[in-house]
């Protein structure tokens, strides 16, 4: 099978012929539909995962269909149309695991990080950790939902997003842009903070009502200016210190949430947040029980993302656009 492997950090990928594995014990065999690229995958080949296992094949915003199954598996079935998301295993054992939310577990694996993804036209993956497709649903346009529509849609709920809430979200790239509409159809009423006005017509097409350039204004004095400010803030940039500069923004009680990060420290005014009682929380993906919340509510409300198919071997110069920051859109990888 074609595959990309990543052989280091600070290495290219390698576009290599691969044996197709079979599944063991556990585990099903995925003929890879489709493949997204996201940040994290860049953040892979920088070497911002000290836990990263090289060579691997990276990728996990997987959709595709199962092929083989090991033994002790009785669902899915071969045939069955499936996704898999950023967490690839988990110990099954400690107390976040038998209460559903391996996502949290300290043992945890990552697909395309510690587990071979879906940069290939098979992937290997663990049966309790595949996300049955709903019927109907496109599997190439959705393949960025196992990822950047799983982490906005749990960084909204868990941020407690709720209808008439006031929600600013810090970039509307993949994270964000999805962020922005599911927080829409929550019934909240959306804010977007970004670099420049470029990105203005954009957000406001997707529900906006009001838009921030932080390169014009003060993002928290914008913020705070909107009806007494937000009730969450979900930060979807790359950059810590995007997040940090709009905690001045925060309406009293309202919680800052990193969905997106950089790898500069967090450093907030401890008073402001002790005198309006705020929150700093993250929130990392999700389990197998908030991608199927993701899924349906993605279904329910028409909210799949714009992406543009690209072949395997175009993967590497798209990943060095989003390096360059000249990426524009979604890319996703297919497979015929």
């Amino acid at each position: 099978m074609r595959a990309a492997v990543a052989t280091g950090a600070g290495a290219p990928l390698i576009l290599k012929d691969l044996d197709v594995p079979e599944p063991g014990p556990g585990e099903v065999l995925v003929r890879v539909t489709a493949c997204g690229v996201c940040f994290s995958d860049l953040n892979l080949l920088r070497g911002h995962y000290p836990f990263a296992r090289f060579p691997v094949v990276p990728g996990h915003e997987i959709t595709g269909v199962v092929t083989a199954v090991g033994t002790g598996v009785s669902w899915p079935e071969v045939g069955a149309a499936v996704g898999a998301q950023f967490l690839y295993d988990s110990c099954g054992h400690c107390d976040h695991c038998v209460r559903g939310d391996q996502i949290l577990c300290p043992r945890k694996l990552v697909t395309g990080v510690v587990a071979d993804g879906g940069y290939a036209q098979y992937a290997l993956l663990k049966a309790g950790f595949v996300t049955p497709l709903p019927a109907g649903l496109d599997p190439v346009a959705a393949a960025p939902l196992m990822c950047a529509g799983l982490t906005a849609f749990n960084g909204l709920r868990q941020g407690g997003v709720r209808a008439g809430a006031r929600v600013a979200v810090v970039g509307a790239g993949g994270v964000g842009g999805l962020a922005v509409r599911y927080a829409v159809a929550m019934g909240a009423r959306v804010a977007v903070v970004g670099r420049s006005r470029r990105g203005e017509d954009q957000a406001k097409a997707l529900g906006a009502e009001l838009y921030v350039a932080a390169q014009e204004s003060d993002p928290a004095q914008a913020l705070k200016a909107w009806d007494g400010g937000a009730d969450l803030v979900l930060n979807a940039a790359p950059s810590t210190e995007a997040a940090a500069a709009t905690l001045g923004g925060l309406a009293p009680d309202g919680t800052l949430m990193l969905c997106g990060y950089g790898t500069e420290p967090l450093v907030l005014p401890t008073q402001p947040m002790v005198l309006s009682r705020l929150r700093v929380a993250a929130s990392p993906s999700g389990s197998p029980h908030d991608l199927r919340d993701t899924l349906a509510f993605s279904v329910a409300h028409g909210i799949l993302p714009d992406v543009t198919p690209i072949a395997l071997d175009e993967a590497p110069a798209v990943l060095d656009a989003m390096a360059a920051g000249t990426a524009r859109g979604r890319s996703v990888i297919t497979f015929a």
